[in-house]
């Protein structure tokens, strides 16, 4: 009896260390790790990728959970209308989601959006964003600023989709993110 005592005392600690660490969170992004490189196919046919970017520019990436809805409809306005606020610096900025490139293609045609939606269906670059809503294949409404050097510059969870344009541009400032000449 006391082999047995002690392989359930045994079995209750291993039992209790996995679920330790399945309950652990996702890596969430820090500021100044590097940002997670990607390579999405667009709503205006093409593809993009971090890659590209590093050294030439800084990126924005604001990330969205389904097209079409309420308050993604309210910010892809935001920023096509007060996109000007944002091109004034020297930034490449994008909306993101998981839905399918088809979805977002007609949804930037319908809201006038003149900068690239990305899309992510298997929401793996949204996982590795540290945005992803896992049951439901959603990403989180975040906006993650990256720098010149590829590196998080900030993760913003407070989003207001109705001033979305202006909280970027504001924040690009407070980065000291490069205007354009």
């Amino acid at each position: 009896m006391n082999v047995r005592s002690n392989q359930r005392h045994a079995m209750k600690h291993i039992f209790g260390l996995l679920i330790a660490l399945v309950s652990l969170p996702l890596m969430a992004l820090e500021v100044g790790e590097p940002a997670p490189d990607f390579s999405l196919q667009a709503s205006d046919g093409k593809t993009y990728s971090l890659a590209d970017y590093k050294g030439k520019q800084a990126v924005v990436i604001a990330w969205y959970p389904k097209a079409f809805t309420k308050g993604c409809t309210i910010e892809c306005k935001s920023l096509a209308e007060n996109g000007d606020m944002i091109r004034a610096y020297d930034v490449a900025y994008f909306m993101a989601s998981t839905d399918e490139v088809e979805t977002n293609t007609k949804f930037a045609e319908e809201q006038g959006a003149d900068f690239p939606l990305l899309s992510d269906p298997d929401g793996e670059v949204a996982k590795a964003y540290d945005v992803l809503i896992p049951v439901m294949n959603v990403a989180r409404r975040v906006t993650v600023y990256i720098g010149k050097d590829g590196r998080i510059l900030k993760v913003d969870k407070e989003i207001h989709p109705a001033t979305s344009a202006e909280d970027i541009a504001r924040t690009l400032d407070e980065l000291g993110v490069a205007r354009k000449d």
